[in-house]
């Protein structure tokens, strides 16, 4: 009797390892149970919305006050995202989580045992960061532009998604961010440790650009332009003459928002290239 239960018992187990659906499931459920996610995106939500609500606020109650220079030079667009700088480290905090807890915890073992082919793994982490980053990034985006220039209107000058650039900035902004993010989940999966991905994506996205700006001004003209910070500061905005880093010749949005893509493809594949390389 207790053989033939054991018979049925293991004749009801599943065979093989899990598919690319089984495992886009899997990947979906460990990144919406973890409270890192919420955290985290709890946290964009102050960024994004609340530092760009701050900052309009701010800019409307100080607007009779303000110079001519600043009035003249004024993106209503860029000054309700000005959220975005701080979205863009706490969304390359989420995307560092979702591939090095796993190596934190061990549970990557587990996940490749399930799955050996290494590349679906990572196929399928960065197909469902993408989704939730994107559909997060894009619904803050809109929400901090909407929200700021309620805040705006009636004391400055205000934008609407139909003026020219404006739709593009916004949209832009959530695909900085989304792309910003899987970047961050490419360095990960390079050095599989917390605190060095964070390190490392911090330090790429904030400080180099400070240790950029200690050289000649010729070399910071070459350079600068490329950073991602500059990239997605230029997206955000609807003209080329609002950036922090006054002089320097910017790329177009989507030139530069194409060279974004090309950053996080390279890391996610050196990522993937190692991960088959390495032992988990």
């Amino acid at each position: 009797m207790s053989a033939g239960a054991a018979a049925i018992g293991t004749a009801r187990l599943p065979g093989g390892h899990y598919g690319p659906l089984g495992q886009l499931r899997s990947e979906w459920t460990k990144m919406r149970t973890v409270r890192s996610t919420i955290w985290a995106l709890v946290a964009t939500v102050v960024a994004v919305i609340g530092i760009g609500a701050l900052a309009t606020a701010v800019t409307a109650a100080h607007w009779r006050s303000g110079g001519i220079v600043d009035r003249v030079n004024f993106d209503p667009t860029a000054r309700s995202l000005a959220g975005l700088f701080l979205g863009q480290i706490v969304i390359g905090v989420l995307g560092v989580l979702v591939m090095s807890a796993e190596y934190g915890t061990g549970t990557i073992r587990a996940t490749l045992s399930a799955v050996p082919n290494r590349p679906l793994v990572l196929a399928c982490k960065t197909a469902v960061f993408a989704l939730v980053a994107l559909v997060a990034s894009e619904v803050l985006t809109f929400g901090a532009f909407f929200l700021g220039q309620a805040l705006l209107r009636g004391s400055t000058p205000y934008a609407t998604l139909g003026q020219p650039g404006v739709l593009r900035a916004v949209v832009g902004a959530g695909l900085v961010l989304t792309v910003l993010g899987l970047f961050a989940l490419g360095l990960a999966t390079i050095i599989r440790h917390t605190a060095g991905a964070l390190t490392a994506y911090v330090g790429l996205l904030l400080v180099l650009p400070l240790i950029i700006q200690a050289f000649p001004q010729s070399f910071q003209h070459s350079v600068m332009k490329f950073m991602p910070l500059v990239i997605g500061e230029r997206m955000a905005a609807t003209r080329a003459t609002t950036h922090a880093f006054g002089g320097i010749p910017l790329l177009s949005p989507w030139v530069g928002f194409a060279l974004l893509c090309v950053y996080s493809a390279a890391v996610l594949v050196i990522g993937g290239i190692l991960m088959v390389r390495r032992d988990a």
